[in-house]
């Protein structure tokens, strides 16, 4: 008899390993299209510049010459490369730096005054430094830039020889930023508030005192979190929380702009953990995922939801970036297993399914102005992505959960595995077999695709790893065993 292994796409990896039986569980550096697995695109280096530090701030544009430019804010910096991979740094003079990774003040001296017995190291209820993560937006073919840890709001006009500079009567001690669609510059956490938007007059971001000629203004968002961002929408802008979710509608004058607030228990795991495509934002929170497209905030089921926030290092929690990948309908986020980012989740949310892998990426802007999506690694290489098969190394793979062999309690004799490959041979197939659930796992291969392909293996149930065999654009469909029942074990 013929066992199809057919498996719906995507990875599912929550609960127990028989909790994924007859799932992908395990995969890195694959995606699936249509039903079919294939590798994603590799990666080639931009230019032959770095970066100094991790950036964690990136945004790609073009200016009214039709010159593309990326920026890209670190620690203690901001650069922008040119589109032929020159990079000139702009770094505002004075600027305030500030932490690469999250530091917890758990020693002495931390936390406030009283809280807990003197002399003793504090709890992780002491004050905590969050990564320095850049906003960045554009004022027509401007540049405009915040960094939390300095709070001024600052603009380039595009001089390389020329650093970025503090933007006229702006307000300090802000969190962020963003430009609305109806051209109005938001200071996000404005003058140390955590939850002030104030906004410059349209079209004028020196003008932010509010008079009856202009529309600047200012509004305090009615919530018990601190604004983290801000992203623009379909007719709004939507601003994220630690906690909840809000928009900001144009109502025009005398109040300038509406608010309301459209998600609780919705709020946003980091500062450059949300992205937008296709008219819907999508976000990381601090163990879910969410998504909003207009009306209210809603939870995106996730397959891989506990294997990510369980895996996750917390403390650095503040390094997740997000990027979509729209040529795939792919949102991705990048977050930190260990120190730095070096894994990363993705949703695609046309097919509704989940992947999971190890790829260490800091920033990152999609396809659009530059013909592949820009991502850079940790030490500040800049990569076109998409591109070629070249993945430095890292495993290409997908591995299933159990997959039942036979009927009730029979164990089965497979002969043969017939492939179902677009060119043969660009994978080999390892099986991993057990009598029963926590019995001991057998291995048998890999084995280098023929068709059929002969193998030699019995149990009740199996696991399928598919690996990589060469650096091509390969399909994988539906292999099938051939199988014989042998009775019960």
């Amino acid at each position: 008899m013929l066992i199809p292994l057919e498996l719906p796409p995507g990875v599912y990896r929550n609960g127990t390993d028989l909790q994924a039986a007859g799932r992908w569980r395990d995969a890195s550096l694959v995606r699936w299209i249509d039903g079919t697995m294939r590798p994603v695109g590799g990666w080639t280096a931009k230019t032959a510049e770095t970066v100094s530090t991790a950036p964690r701030g990136a945004l790609a544009w073009q200016d009214n010459s039709a010159d593309r430019w990326l920026a890209l804010g670190g620690s203690d910096y901001l650069n922008v490369m040119s589109s032929g991979g020159a990079i000139s740094n702009i770094t505002p003079a004075g600027l305030v730096a500030g932490g690469e990774s999250a530091t917890l003040n758990t020693g002495y001296g931390g936390g406030f005054y009283g809280a807990e017995t003197y002399g003793t190291r504090r709890s992780e209820a002491a004050a905590f430094s969050e990564p320095v993560t850049w906003s960045l937006d554009t004022w027509g073919e401007y540049l405009v830039a915040c960094s939390p840890a300095d709070g001024k709001l600052y603009e380039w006009t595009l001089a390389t020889g020329t650093p970025a500079a503090v933007i006229a009567n702006a307000p300090e001690d802000n969190e962020a930023l963003v430009v609305t669609s109806e051209r109005f510059l938001f200071a996000l956490g404005a003058g140390g508030d955590a939850r002030k938007v104030q906004w410059s007059d349209r079209e004028d971001n020196t003008t932010w005192s509010p008079l009856a000629t202009n529309e600047a203004g200012d509004f305090i968002l009615q919530t018990s979190g601190a604004i983290k961002l801000a992203r623009r929408t379909r007719g709004q802008t939507l601003i994220l929380t630690d906690q909840d979710a809000h928009t900001a509608t144009y109502i025009g004058p005398p109040f300038v702009y509406g608010f309301d607030r459209v998600g609780t228990a919705c709020g946003a795991i980091s500062r450059r953990c949300a992205t937008e495509a296709e008219g819907t934002v999508f976000w990381m929170g601090d163990g879910s995922f969410h998504m909003f497209a207009g009306g209210s905030v809603q939870e995106i089921r996730s397959d891989v939801a506990d294997y990510v926030f369980s895996g996750m290092n917390t403390a650095q929690r503040g390094k997740v970036y997000a990027v979509a990948n729209t040529e795939f309908s792919e949102i991705w986020w990048f977050y930190p297993r260990g120190t730095e980012n070096d894994s990363y989740v993705v949703y695609n949310y046309k097919e509704n399914h989940w992947a999971t892998g190890s790829m260490a990426r800091t920033a990152a802007v999609d396809r659009g102005v530059f013909r592949d999506p820009l991502w850079v690694d940790p030490d500040g290489n800049i990569y076109t992505q998409e591109t070629g098969f070249n993945y430095a190394g890292g495993s290409i793979y997908a591995e299933s959960g159990p997959i039942s062999l036979g009927v009730g309690d029979q164990v089965m004799d497979v002969t043969d595995l017939i492939p179902d490959e677009q060119t043969q041979g660009d994978v080999s197939a390892t099986f991993k077999t057990r009598f029963y659930p926590n019995d001991t796992e057998y291995t048998h291969g890999p084995y280098s695709m023929a068709a059929p392909t002969s193998v030699r293996f019995q149990g009740r149930q199996v696991r399928m790893r598919i690996d990589s065999a060469r650096m091509v654009d390969w399909r994988v469909g539906v292999p099938r065993l051939e199988a014989r029942p042998m009775g019960r074990r």
